[in-house]
């Protein structure tokens, strides 16, 4: 029985989150699924030795990167505060560059992006790394079209995951396409995940992400927003409601949020609406409604604008990997 080798290349102060999802989910694939080709998982690091990850944790590595060699199944690499320095290190990303040519697949978790970027294995295509550092990684490497809102990206054999965690999502991802749905969801359930998130969906969400505290207005409209996406959340009536001008209000909004008010309104709608497609079982025309859109299809379009895919073919992907009712 051959099985399936999974590198994950570790470095000095590498995030142990970003290693732990990935090993972790493919041990329990193991266990759960008894598959053909079960996956074999190495951690490998520079010189074979000791990785403190960024926690102050020690992990000790079961390969030396400069010895692993080929043919491999997957090659992983790990981000951490120290990715930088990882990217600067010459001998680390040709022996990342040597293997990549010896791997079926080829991937990065959060800003290990910057690694698989400096050996070149990302020129020309499109990728995404944590949403706080996509804007160095397209500063230093302008041959990537660097995307910050999905939670990961796969392009031919090379994938991308963003931040931290998503690389549970990239790794069940793995699992569905070697074995299949079904182990996947069993391992996702046994995560406690209680949805697998298709790769588009948006690394941040406007619910999670909240406005500055120190501007009390602003926050105070987000909350009505939220409250009320059903309401009338045109510029004219939030400035009115907040005793400013439209143009103020704007300001205030693009100052405080990065996004016009019309444009938050939209993406918070969307953003609901997606909450919706996933909890409830209300039809189309009941979910757009609810949160504001005039009609099924003004919701399809502004749906498919944020998310790339078509609500209808979000509600299938996500009840079918959510955890049972």
């Amino acid at each position: 029985m051959r099985d399936r080798l999974m590198a994950v290349v570790g470095y000095d102060s590498a995030e142990l989150l970003d290693i732990a999802c990935v090993t972790t989910t493919l041990a329990m694939a193991n266990r759960l699924g008894n598959p053909t080709r079960p996956y074999r998982v190495l951690l490998a690091a520079p010189g074979g030795g000791p990785i403190v990850c960024g926690s102050g944790l020690t992990l000790h590595s079961q390969q030396t990167l400069e010895r692993l060699v080929g043919p491999l199944d997957t090659l992983i690499v790990s981000g951490g505060v120290s990715f930088e320095q990882a990217a600067d290190d010459p001998r680390l990303v040709a022996h990342v560059r040597r293997l990549a040519g010896e791997s079926r697949r080829v991937a990065s978790v959060c800003t290990g992006a910057a690694v698989l970027a400096a050996a070149g294995l990302l020129d020309s295509r499109r990728a995404t790394t944590h949403w706080r550092f996509a804007s160095r990684l397209a500063a230093r490497h302008p041959a990537v079209t660097v995307d910050s809102r999905p939670i990961y990206i796969r392009d031919g054999n090379v994938s991308t995951a963003a931040g931290i965690t998503s690389a549970l999502d990239l790794t069940l991802a793995f699992i569905e396409e070697d074995h299949g749905a079904e182990l996947a969801r069993q391992v996702a359930r046994d995560l406690v995940i209680y949805l697998q998130r298709p790769g588009n969906q948006a690394q941040m969400s406007l619910f999670t992400a909240a406005p500055p505290p120190r501007d009390d207005l602003v926050r105070q409209l987000v909350d009505h927003i939220a409250g009320h996406p059903d309401g009338d959340l045109s510029t004219s009536a939030l400035a009115a409601r907040a005793g400013v001008t439209r143009r103020h209000l704007s300001r205030l909004f693009v100052q405080h949020l990065g996004l016009t008010a019309g444009q938050y309104v939209r993406r918070a709608r969307v953003e609901a609406a997606a909450h919706l497609l996933v909890s409830t079982r209300l039809p189309m025309a009941g979910i757009a409604a609810r949160c504001g859109f005039g009609s099924a299809e003004s919701l399809r379009q502004a749906f498919t604008g944020h998310y790339g895919i078509p609500p209808s073919r979000y509600r299938d992907v996500n009840t079918s990997r959510s955890a049972p009712s």
